[in-house]
């Protein structure tokens, strides 16, 4: 027991939250976060249309959560932005939303730590949260910025959205207000990757931190207040994974509501 013990507080906290190659092919090396990504879904690809297929006349259990989100998502969320638009980009938003959960929700298993374990460290980093690495929220938020734009010009038409892009305001400033506009359209998708790879970092690096305290400390007392602190805060972290998924989604959804209505 101390073996392994001494086996997990070895690593820095940061060890459990940063990427880590686990294999290369040729050029490409293959990461623990793309793993995540894969792991994420295959899951929703396998568990999604299990979970949809009505056996029952009532709705329950996983089919009952699912259909709840979904609709809390289109009616709650979507139609008061988009409006009539909003059966055209429901399953984009549905997908995201999902995709996010999924990825927060991985990420809180400890199979990082069993797979450490069972193999004695000869296999480790096979886990994370693909959700705390920049470069998976930043791809989201670019999808989530192509989708936007190209939304807006579809539906307004090229001339009309670049036209609209900015308020209406005496000419000289049209020059400055489309630098500024453009310059917003980049920063938004900005904010949306840091805001949801800040949130998931940093939750897991407090929780990590706390766990090898836990490991290191020579004091029953300190490791049992250390180890229901970190239940206490899994479950904050429960929480901030479905409010992170929520707010990305969300702000999805403003932003697609402002390209695609003209008045906006």
């Amino acid at each position: 027991m101390n073996e392994m013990a001494t086996l997990l507080a070895a690593d820095s906290p940061l060890d459990h939250v940063v990427e880590h190659p686990i294999a290369q092919f040729g050029p490409v090396v293959f990461t623990n976060h793309m793993l995540m990504v894969l792991e994420a879904a295959a899951v929703l690809l396998i568990v999604l249309p299990l979970a949809v297929r009505r056996q029952a006349l009532v709705p329950r259990g996983l089919y009952s959560f699912v259909e709840a989100i979904c609709q809390f998502l289109r009616e709650e969320l979507a139609r008061p932005l988009l409006g009539k638009h909003v059966d055209r980009y429901i399953q984009y938003l549905w997908t995201t939303f999902f995709f996010i959960l999924a990825c927060n929700l991985l990420g809180m298993l400890p199979t990082e730590s069993l797979v450490t374990l069972l193999s004695l460290g000869r296999l480790k980093h096979l886990g994370g949260t693909a959700t705390a690495n920049i470069y998976v929220t930043g791809t989201l938020a670019a999808l989530a910025l192509v989708m936007i734009h190209v939304s807006g010009a579809r539906q307004q038409g090229v001339l009309s959205y670049l036209k609209n892009f900015i308020p209406h305001v005496p000419w000289p400033l049209i020059p400055f207000m489309y630098v500024l506009e453009f310059a917003g359209a980049l920063i938004k998708p900005f904010a949306l990757a840091i805001r949801l790879f800040a949130n998931m970092l940093a939750g897991h690096t407090v929780l990590a931190a706390l766990l090898l305290l836990a490991l290191a400390s020579r004091s029953y007392a300190v490791a049992g207040v250390t180890v229901l602190g970190c239940a206490a805060l899994s479950l904050l972290e429960l929480f901030v994974a479905f409010l992170q998924a929520y707010i990305f989604t969300f702000l999805t959804a403003l932003f697609l509501s402002t390209a695609v209505h003209p008045e906006h």
